[in-house]
């Protein structure tokens, strides 16, 4: 899986940078059936405007699959907190897509 990240007021440091490519490109599991390349593109930023006090992360990622883009945002006072919460959300983003390809597959034959 190919992964592209953009960084929106905040320093992408190496740190950050190693914890996205590792939760995302985890998601490979969840998308053998597929025979095309499977492009990421994920965005991290500072928030500046908000409600609460300190500093509030988001994170959105968009994944490029046959026929769909599958897409998580979240906002959390961690970005390590909210990288992990877009990857569990296309976790089960993908799960549903591959079950209904699968479902379509067996209606087609």
């Amino acid at each position: 899986m190919k992964v592209t990240i953009k960084a929106t007021n905040l320093n992408l440091t190496p740190a950050i940078k190693k914890a996205i490519e590792e939760k995302i490109t985890t998601l490979d599991k969840f998308i053998p059936h597929i025979d095309t390349s499977v492009e990421a593109f994920v965005e991290v930023a500072l928030e500046t405007r908000h409600h609460k006090k300190g500093n509030i992360y988001y994170t959105e990622a968009n994944i490029k699959v046959p026929g769909r883009v599958l897409r998580s945002e979240a906002r959390e006072e961690n970005i390590y907190k909210a990288i992990n919460t877009v990857k569990d959300e296309l976790q089960l983003l993908l799960k549903k897509y591959k079950k209904r390809q699968i479902a379509k597959r067996e209606k087609a034959t």
